[in-house]
């Protein structure tokens, strides 16, 4: 890949703005929103395109300590960048991947039994349960153990042996739609999957979800796209500040 010259500011035709300082402002936004449940950070997509290297600093001096990356090639690159931090990879660990999650200390979200037993596998290998993020789909129908596989996990808590679950996870799909039920019929099932799995911190609250109201938001909300300035309310004013600005210059 080959690197193309910094463009003088009196050459450019536009200039992007990032305003980290609204950036902390968001997070501040949406802790004070969870009062006192651990507030964590997603930064996906190189931070949904801001850059992590200068967006995960600046969630982390404002307390965020857990971190969600979708690759483990992200998780890698922001251990360099938060020695300290907890990060959790949606994605999970494809099969040959596990020496290298334990190397970066990099925790897998077991979305399916396959993911479960291939990661209990090689914590019995290694002897050492390190931690995971157990995912339920409760309705959103992209990552998680479905509907069947949470049954049998119900059925036979011993699959989990040998595991160190630190979160149990699900994700809304209609939190943005005020008026959708599907929320309420989500809430109701991921309590019956705590009860059936109380291990760890219990996590249900992404972006939107945070600001439906204090019974979404269990141990853990993990904010994403509202940090970085989209109207988690649709309905409703945006409540958080504009990170990203795009001037041009007027021909």
């Amino acid at each position: 890949m080959t690197s193309r010259p910094a463009v003088p500011d009196n050459l450019a035709g536009a200039r992007l703005i990032i305003d980290l300082d609204a950036l902390a402002a968001n997070y501040r936004r949406v802790a004070a929103e969870l009062n006192g449940v651990t507030c964590a950070a997603v930064v996906k997509a190189d931070a949904y395109g801001i850059g992590l290297d200068r967006a995960a600093p600046v969630f982390w001096a404002q307390g965020a300590r857990s971190f969600f990356v979708a690759h483990p090639a992200e998780g890698v690159q922001l251990r360099g960048l938060l020695p300290e931090a907890e990060i959790v990879v949606l994605n999970g660990a494809l099969p040959g991947m596990e020496d290298d999650f334990r190397t970066h200390r990099l925790v897998p979200a077991l979305n399916g039994l396959a993911d479960v037993e291939r990661w209990r596998s090689y914590c019995t290998k290694i002897d050492d349960a390190l931690p995971a993020a157990l995912h339920i789909d409760t309705g959103m129908c992209r990552l998680g153990l479905d509907l069947g596989e949470f049954n049998r996990v119900a059925a036979d808590p011993g699959l989990l042996d040998d595991l160190d679950i630190a979160l149990v996870m699900s994700h809304l799909a209609s939190a943005d739609d005020i008026d959708s039920p599907q929320s309420s019929r989500q809430l109701d099932l991921f309590r019956r999957v705590r009860a059936h799995l109380p291990m760890g911190r219990a996590s249900f609250a992404a972006s939107s979800a945070i600001f439906l109201g204090a019974h979404y938001h269990f141990d853990l909300g993990r904010p994403g796209v509202v940090l970085y300035g989209v109207n988690p309310t649709p309905h409703l004013p945006n409540p958080m500040a504009q990170v990203v600005r795009l001037q041009a210059k007027i021909l």
